[in-house]
C-alpha cells in the first residue's frame, strides 16, 4: 500500500487499488479509462442527444404557426410586450397595445387608469406575477396563425378576457379582446 501524502486527498481505498505511483490518474472502476475521460465521454454524449429533445418543442409550435416569419415576430412582440407591461404594472404602456375600441375612456376612467387599478389587483393576488411570468416565457414557443389582417396566439391562457387575438391597425399588431 502506498503512503498517503498530505495533498493526496483521495481516499485509501483508491490509493491501495492502485498499481504504480505514475497510474494515480487512472480509475480502477473502468479498465484503460480515467475517470476524467469517462465524465467527459459521458457529458458528450448527452450534449449529442439533448438538442434534438430540447428543440423539438419550439420546432413543433413553429411548424404550426401560419404567416411569415415577419407577422409571426410581430405577433409574439406584440405579445410579449403587453405582458412585460403588465409584470411592470405600467396601464399605460399596456393600453399602448390594445386595438383603438378598448382604449376609450369609460365611466370617466381612461384605459390606464382602468388597467393600473386591475393591474394592482392581479399583481397583489398570490401567485399572480409568476403567472405573468409563465405566460411570458410561453409567448416564445407558442403557435401563432395569422389569417389576413387578423391574428391569434394560442397561449395557456388567454392575454386579455377570453382570447389572445391581434388586429392589424395602426401600421401594427394591436391587441384586440
Amino acid at each position: 500500500m502506498h503512503a498517503a501524502r498530505a495533498y493526496d486527498i483521495r481516499p485509501l481505498w483508491r490509493l491501495s487499488a492502485q498499481k504504480l505511483p505514475g497510474d494515480a490518474a487512472r480509475s480502477t472502476t473502468i479498465p484503460g479509462m480515467s475517470l476524467r475521460r469517462a465524465f467527459a465521454t459521458l457529458a458528450c454524449s448527452a450534449a449529442l442527444g439533448a438538442p434534438g429533445a430540447l428543440l423539438a418543442p419550439a420546432g413543433a409550435a413553429a411548424a404550426h404557426s401560419v404567416g411569415t416569419p415577419e407577422q409571426i415576430a410581430w405577433v409574439r412582440r406584440a405579445a410579449t410586450n403587453y405582458v412585460t407591461a403588465e409584470l411592470a404594472g405600467n396601464g399605460a404602456g399596456a393600453c399602448g397595445i390594445l386595438d383603438a375600441s378598448l382604449r376609450g375612456t369609460e365611466h370617466h376612467r381612461t384605459c390606464a387608469q382602468r388597467l393600473d387599478a386591475h393591474l394592482a389587483s392581479l399583481l397583489r393576488e398570490p401567485g399572480g406575477r409568476a403567472r405573468l411570468r409563465a405566460q411570458k416565457r410561453a409567448i416564445a414557443s407558442s403557435a401563432v396563425l395569422v389569417h389576413g389582417n387578423v391574428a391569434t396566439i394560442e397561449l395557456p391562457t388567454p392575454l386579455m378576457g377570453s382570447s389572445s387575438r391581434f388586429v392589424w391597425s395602426e401600421n401594427c399588431w394591436m391587441l384586440d379582446g
